[in-house]
C-alpha cells in the first residue's frame, strides 16, 4: 500500500510540472511586432502578390499600383522644364551690339578730343561725344541688369519645376508596393483590381522569428530583476505539455495595473500586476496568442 500510494504521488507531481501547475514567477500571451502596409496613392492595384502565412523579404515589390496618370504628369512637367531653359537668353549676344557701340564711342571721344587740342573741334563736339558714351553705357547697365533679372526668374522657375518632377518621381516610386521587413504575412485586405487610395491597409505582417511573451508579473516576483535578465520561457502546448526557450528581459512597465482576466498570477491575491516583455528566439513552432510562463533565473 505504501508503495502504491508514493507512485501515485510521484505520478501526480509529474502531471502537475507538464501540465503548468509548477510554480512561475509571470505568465501572458506570446506577441509579435505587427506592422499594416497601407497603400501611399491613389490608382488601382495591377498586381499584389501576397499570400497569408507567406514569407517576405524586406524590399521585396509584391505589388504595383496603376501610375499612368502621374507618368504623363511627370512628362507634362519635363517639357516644361524644356522650354524654360530654351527660353534663356543669351547674356553676351543680347549685349554684344550695345557694347561695340561703346567701344566706337571711346574712339570717337578719343578722336575728338585729339581735334580739340589742335583747335579743328569745339567744346560742343566734346561734351556731344561724352554724352553719348555715357548713354551707351547707362543703356548697358540697364540691359545687363535686366537680363540678370529675366536669368534670375527663369532659374526659379525652372527649379521650381524640378521640385515637382522630384515630388511625381517619388509618388511614382510609392506606386511600387514594397515589403519593408522580413517576416509572415498575417492578414490581406486587397485584391488586384481593387481601388487603393492613400492610407488603405493593404495587408498585415510580422515578424515572427523575433517575438516576445507579453507578460505580467506581481511587485514581490520583480523585486531582483531588471532589465537585460535572461530568464526561461516555457509556452503551453496544450497536451503537449510545456516547452522551454531561452529569453531576455526587454521591457519593464513603469506603472501597475490590475490583472487582465485571460492572465492567471501565482500569488492570487497580486490585484497589481507589472507588463513585461521577454524577447525570444522562435524556432517556428511558437505562435501569437499561445499562452506562456517564466521563472526568473
Amino acid at each position: 500500500m505504501k508503495t502504491k500510494l508514493f507512485l501515485g504521488l510521484i505520478a501526480l507531481a509529474l502531471v502537475g510540472c507538464k501540465n503548468g501547475n509548477s510554480d512561475y514567477d509571470a505568465s501572458g500571451t506570446f506577441e509579435a511586432t505587427e506592422i499594416i502596409i497601407s497603400s501611399e496613392v491613389s490608382g488601382t492595384i495591377l498586381s499584389f502578390d501576397v499570400e497569408e502565412g507567406a514569407e517576405l523579404k524586406a524590399g521585396t515589390v509584391v505589388g504595383m499600383i496603376d501610375s499612368t496618370q502621374l507618368y504623363l504628369k511627370k512628362m507634362q512637367l519635363m517639357y516644361g522644364e524644356k522650354a524654360l531653359k530654351s527660353s534663356r537668353p543669351d547674356v553676351n549676344k543680347q549685349l554684344e551690339s550695345t557694347k561695340e557701340e561703346i567701344v566706337r564711342l571711346k574712339r570717337e571721344k578719343t578722336r575728338v578730343e585729339n581735334l580739340f587740342k589742335g583747335d579743328a573741334a569745339t567744346q560742343q563736339q566734346v561734351d556731344d561725344v561724352n554724352t553719348q558714351l555715357k548713354v551707351a553705357q547707362a543703356r548697358l547697365s540697364a540691359l545687363q541688369n535686366s537680363l540678370q533679372t529675366n536669368i534670375g526668374n527663369l532659374d526659379q522657375q525652372t527649379a521650381a519645376t524640378q521640385v515637382q518632377i522630384a515630388q511625381i518621381e517619388d509618388q511614382l516610386n510609392k506606386c511600387k508596393i514594397t515589403n519593408p521587413i522580413d517576416g509572415t504575412v498575417l492578414k490581406k485586405y486587397a485584391e488586384v483590381f481593387e481601388m487603393a487610395t492613400p492610407a488603405r491597409p493593404l495587408y498585415k505582417i510580422a515578424d515572427m522569428q523575433h517575438i516576445y511573451l507579453h507578460a505580467y508579473a506581481s511587485f514581490e516576483r520583480l523585486a531582483n530583476v531588471k532589465i537585460g535578465q535572461e530568464v526561461t520561457v516555457y509556452a503551453d502546448f496544450g497536451k503537449d505539455g510545456l516547452k522551454p526557450y531561452k529569453g531576455k528581459i526587454t521591457w519593464i512597465s513603469d506603472k501597475s495595473e490590475f490583472t487582465p482576466k485571460t492572465v492567471q498570477t501565482p500569488d492570487e491575491r497580486a490585484n497589481l500586476v507589472y507588463a513585461i516583455k521577454i524577447a525570444v528566439e522562435n524556432d517556428g513552432y511558437l505562435k501569437i496568442g499561445m499562452y506562456g510562463q517564466t521563472k526568473f533565473n
